[in-house]
């Protein structure tokens, strides 16, 4: 072999010698190498004196070779922080959305949360519907880009008034229907008109879409119209977002007679008013949709299956007729093509199921059931704490502190205590007017724990106040 050859080869078996053993470990004695390799005892020392020099080993004088600790942490460790300069200002904030998925700590009464608890899940009924879905034909074909047309059809039903199943494309859960909507339906830099409150994730939405959300007051009722037609005129807005029946987190249904008025503004302002069906199934008594009232392809509705059923069951509709139909398909197409099929023929066959109407009946009865337990828990426990509405379902009661309390302290407090709650300032697209908090009633396992909650946050609202 050419010297300088031998020398690169031993380096570099004595390199992979080096990367498997512990810091501190010594190589393979020269000899030995010598041995081995049928190398010389220069031809050795060289390509030992190499790995030195890349700072791979160290050298004891008589003793032998061992392998270096890595300095500063692990050897070539990479260096990331160019990416700060390449992307800029932060787009997308996550931080409210991630508080209000977060795992519940254990001993923790959880007063926070949006889905059904397991115990209320039709876990086994989803299965088998699972199942039967996955024998089906066309199970695992790829589905029509807008949805199967049974689906389609049966969320146009839900609906209401004209919609057909053309109107009708299936997305991946009312979060991906929002960023659709948002995205398909302004154009960054634009204002939105929301509630205020509003869900943080349609905040967190809208600003991703780069969007500029411009609060709209509400009172009881949801949304006032004549600050809703101002807010139009002064800020030029084409897109109102809104929750007309059991807005979150306030819990407020619109009536009948202020949707009208909303559709009529919208239609005098040229705009286009996302409505956020979200709770459509947490009620027996919901109005008719403004989707239904619509005939002027003024509302884009959206609706999920998964706040009824399963976090997991991720399918929801978005409704929309015109241009602004055409635009959410592509980015529907653009982003992710389609909902897997599987997950589409699932939801199908539970829905046309009679365990649906059953499973339907069964949450409405245990909606009822905590909503008036956590309103007759806060009612005994902190009468200083005001509910905003008693919501005629839901998972939630929008609750106002006394204005001298610290929110924040509240909530920490309440962790201490071992309660969470969602902190009302995360809803509110400006400053909010005071101290609020949201507190949820499903994911307590029964009603005993949700008095024991509200025990707990009595405590420590008691803690902040003195």
């Amino acid at each position: 072999m050419e010297n300088d050859s031998s020398v690169d080869q031993v380096a570099a078996i004595l390199r992979q010698e080096a990367e498997r053993l512990a810091a501190g470990a010594q190589l393979t004695s020269s000899r030995e190498i010598m041995r081995r390799h049928n190398v010389s005892p220069v031809t050795v020392s060289r390509a030992i004196g190499q790995l030195a020099a890349e700072g791979r080993v160290v050298t004891k004088p008589g003793v032998g070779a061992f392998v270096a600790q890595p300095v500063g942490g692990a050897r070539d460790a990479a260096d990331l922080s160019w990416q700060t300069v390449a992307l800029g200002a932060r787009v997308v904030d996550d931080e409210p959305v991630a508080a209000l998925l977060g795992a519940v700590p254990e001993g923790t009464v959880p007063l926070t949360g949006g889905y059904l608890r397991p115990g209320l899940r039709p876990d086994k009924q989803l299965a088998a519907a699972a199942v039967r879905a996955v024998r089906r034909a066309e199970a695992w074909a790829m589905p029509p880009l807008t949805g199967v047309v049974e689906l389609r059809r049966w969320f146009a039903a839900q609906a209401g008034g004209d919609v057909t199943a053309g109107d009708v494309l299936v997305v991946s859960g009312g979060q991906a229907a929002l960023t659709h909507a948002f995205r398909a339906l302004a154009a960054p830099g634009t204002p939105v008109l929301v509630e205020t409150p509003t869900y943080p994730g349609a905040l967190a939405a809208a600003k991703a879409a780069g969007l500029r959300a411009t609060a709209v007051p509400m009172d009881r009722d949801g949304v006032r119209p004549e600050l809703l037609a101002e807010a139009f005129a002064v800020t030029g807005a084409r897109v109102f977002f809104c929750q007309p029946t059991l807005h979150n987190p306030t819990g407020a249904t619109l009536p009948v007679e202020r949707r009208e008025q909303v559709l009529q503004v919208a239609r005098a302002a040229g705009a286009f008013v996302i409505e956020d069906d979200y709770a459509h199934f947490l009620t027996a008594q919901a109005p008719s949709s403004l989707a239904s009232m619509d005939r002027h392809g003024t509302v884009v509705h959206l609706v999920s299956l998964t706040k009824i059923l399963s976090p997991s069951l991720r399918v929801a509709a978005v409704i929309a007729r015109g241009p602004a139909a055409r635009r959410l398909r592509s980015s529907q197409l653009v982003e992710s093509f389609f909902v897997a099929r599987p997950l589409q023929e699932t939801a199908l066959e539970f829905v046309g199921s009679p365990g649906w109407r059953r499973h339907l009946a069964a949450v409405h009865g245990e909606i009822s059931a905590r909503r008036d337990g956590l309103a007759a828990a806060l009612a005994a426990r902190m009468p200083e704490a005001e509910v905003h509405v008693m919501p005629i379902g839901g998972m939630h009661l929008w609750v106002r502190l006394p204005a001298e309390v610290d929110e924040h302290a509240l909530v920490e407090a309440g962790k201490r205590n071992g309660v969470l709650v969602s902190p009302g300032q995360i809803y509110y697209p400006s400053e909010p007017p005071g101290p609020r908090i949201r507190v949820t009633h499903m994911a307590a396992a029964h009603l005993a724990e949700l008095t024991e909650g509200v025990r707990r946050l009595s405590q420590a609202l008691a803690e902040v106040s003195s």
